[in-house]
């Protein structure tokens, strides 16, 4: 069986640079799907995209499916003759076969015998497969909004121009969108604009860089930042590359070319990040760093085309950049005119959620909780209850307005420059951290007490009006919120117990249709995030189930007990213990006991039942003090030491002794014995 490459190319206008990404990758999937479904035997694939182009190539692609045995089974053998002459069941069942109903088989199962039929199936030319699996493939792409051009109702994202399908040098006969493949590509849009015609798939990549083209997205995307990074050292600067901004780019650009331009220093006196969001948001620029970690006013932006005048190019983006920043530095200006604090009253008509009121109404809610909190951690109540009334005042300021990633960055800018304490201005951006689970949290108290405050007012109430995340569907984002509480909570070594900071943010609420039962819905749901920041943790999912199964309602200890069960998982005695938990709890279960750990000696006749009591108060005695002081890991490297009694006991003695007496006080000190355990976690999952 000959194998071949397979290449497919679907050229298009300029794609939109966020979404050839996720285009490229479905495509490839999609014709990987369709030839396994097909069983057509490959090495592998590969997606390669520019913004004028979708391409998959699929390496060492069978030439047909492999042969394969096809068995039918027909009627029961005895429906299928009477008298020993077949029946109209048999010889239909032939005639469907295509054969006499002598050419038939008898096929043995477990429910009888049965008339059969064996062939061997030919496998079909991949070539003839190949139209429908890359029509399946491009019509199932997540285009993020489809268009119409000319006169023509094909939909797609963008007009598509050619369709090239190649099959090692052979043509796979195609039609798609219209297009019927050809072997035709196209090079750079200006530097290479001529027809490319490719005599064999494996031609296409270096045809197409001979034509002024990368299509491989990884090389396109580290011949950017190598370039990058190459005109930052000829300034002895630092570039910094945001990720995000790199992939964006490299959607821009077919045949990237790094060029270098300045703006005035005048401009350095706006914060650096209204700049850099200027820069990157309008421009697409890459920011430049001094030896110190300051701005420089210079910029990297990446050209599509290799110009003759790169002189021409830079000043033409000096010439659009000039403008943009000089809004940024108008917007600076003007907002600065006006206090911060006089923007309060105008929360009141910014609408935060219509069953949850303004702006101002969350502000109000979270500065009770704020104060709340900051009272508890040693904080200051009253710069609690100040930054939560200018928590939100930036987001009516121009510059937010304009930059929306820039909300509490502004907020610190203007509280700073109105002579607001340095700790409430600080806290006006520390209320948005962390912005994802492995994120900084706030390092002043105040904004650790306005972060939680905010959220928790946004998690109750959401959950109140009914709109709990369902799915993968979280609109508001709870799921996030509540990750960062708890990390803040533990992080932050904030001892606080999250029910009852719930309780105080369900409170300031005036009115939540399901108000009922909020409380404890939310904060299960809330704890329920901790087998994800576990997991981040690298603790696994048994161990998070052993402490949830816990009534534990502060998260700080949370987070102690996982850390500590995780570690005592690792322990020879684990497993032991695990399995000898479980037996406990299920004797107890299905005994009813009454939860009585009290032990009467006098009815203690076994040497292993004593050796177990005593096993058991020892370690009581031990823990108590570890418990207190939630040294949970000590605790449990202690009660690691019941291992052998607790062996012992079920080796040698039976609990379910005929005696009533004796069962109830042999149940009691295995009630004791687990109540031990229970105070970290229900150690019996581990065993899951």
């Amino acid at each position: 069986m000959a194998a071949h490459t397979l290449l497919l190319e679907l050229g298009v206008e300029e794609l939109p640079p966020g979404a050839i990404d996720t285009l490229s990758d479905a495509f490839a999937e999609g014709v990987r799907r369709g030839l396994a479904d097909a069983g057509v035997d490959f090495q592998g694939v590969t997606a390669y995209a520019s913004p004028r182009r979708l391409a998959v190539r699929v390496e060492a692609l069978a030439d047909k499916q492999p042969d394969r045995d096809v068995e039918k089974r027909g009627p029961a053998l005895a429906a299928a003759f009477k008298d020993g002459e077949p029946t109209k069941a048999a010889q239909g069942f032939a005639r469907s076969c295509g054969v006499s109903v002598d050419d038939l088989i008898h096929l043995e199962t477990d429910k009888g015998t049965w008339l059969g039929y064996r062939e061997q199936q030919q496998g079909e030319a991949t070539v003839a497969l190949l139209p429908a699996i890359i029509d399946k493939a491009v019509a199932a792409l997540p285009v993020p909004k489809n268009m119409r051009w000319g006169a023509s109702r094909i939909e797609f994202s963008r007009p598509v121009h050619w369709l090239v399908a190649l099959y090692g040098d052979e043509v796979v006969p195609a039609t798609v969108l219209g297009l019927e493949a050809g072997r035709e590509t196209r090079g750079h849009r200006f530097h290479a604009p001529e027809a490319i015609v490719l005599e064999h798939a494996d031609d296409y990549l270096g045809a197409l860089e001979d034509a002024w083209v990368l299509a491989d997205r990884s090389k396109r995307r580290e011949r950017i930042r190598e370039q990058v990074l190459a005109e930052a050292e000829l300034l002895e600067a630092t570039a910094v590359i945001d990720e995000d901004l790199l992939e964006e780019v490299s959607g821009l650009v077919e045949w990237p070319v790094a060029l270098t331009g300045s703006f005035d220093e005048r401009f350095l006196e706006v914060p650096a990040e209204c700049l850099i969001s200027s820069m990157k948001a309008n421009q697409k620029y890459f920011h430049l760093l001094d030896a110190d970690g300051k701005l420089k006013p210079a910029f990297i932006t990446v050209s599509n085309i290799d110009s003759r005048e790169p002189d021409k190019v830079i000043a033409g983006n000096e010439k659009v950049i000039r403008p943009r920043l000089a809004d940024a530095a108008f917007f600076y200006e003007t907002d600065r005119k006006r206090p911060l604090a006089e923007r309060i009253e105008g929360l009141s008509s910014v609408v935060f959620q219509k069953q949850l009121g303004t702006l101002a109404d969350k502000a109000r809610r979270s500065a009770n909780v704020a104060a709340h909190i900051a009272s508890r951690t040693g904080g200051d109540e009253s710069r609690a209850r100040r930054a939560a009334a200018l928590a939100k005042c930036d987001l009516v300021t121009e510059m937010v307005l304009e930059f929306p990633e820039l909300q509490g960055i502004m907020g610190r800018y203007y509280a700073e420059h109105d002579g607001e304490d340095a700790e409430v201005a600080r806290a006006l951006e520390e209320q948005y951290l962390p912005r994802f689970a492995s994120d900084a949290i706030p390092q002043t108290l105040t904004g650790q007490a306005l972060a939680i405050a905010d959220r928790l007012d946004t998690i109750t109430g959401i959950f109140g009006i009914g709109q709990r995340p369902s799915g993968t569907k979280d609109p508001f984002a709870l799921r996030r919120a509540s990750i960062g509480v708890l990390n803040i909570l533990v992080k932050g070594e904030l001892d606080l117990d999250l029910r009852e900071l719930l309780e105080l943010a369900v409170a300031q609420h005036e009115a939540l249709p399901k108000a009922d039962g909020l409380v404890d819905d939310v904060l299960g749901y809330m704890l329920d995030r901790f087998r994800a920041w576990a997991q981040d943790e690298g603790i696994g999912a048994e161990v998070y189930l052993a402490v949830r199964a816990r009534p534990v309602t502060r998260p700080l200890d949370f987070a102690r007990r996982l850390r500590a069960v995780a570690q005592f998982a690792t322990r020879d005695e684990a497993a032991a213990l695990a399995a000898a938990n479980k037996r406990v709890g299920n004797i107890l279960s299905k005994q009813d006991h009454d939860g009585r750990t009290e032990v009467d000696e006098s009815l203690l006749s076994e040497d292993a039942e004593k050796a177990l009591k005593n096993a058991v108060a020892a370690c009581q005695e031990q823990v108590a003090p570890l418990f207190q002081q939630a040294r949970y890991s000590d605790a449990l490297d202690v009660l690691a030491s019941l291992r052998a009694p607790v062996d012992a006991f079920f080796d040698q003695v039976m609990v379910m002794a005929e005696d009533e007496a004796v069962r109830a006080n042999r149940l009691a000190l295995l009630a004791s014995l687990q109540a031990l355990f229970l105070e970290v976690a229900d150690i019996a999952e581990l065993q899951q």
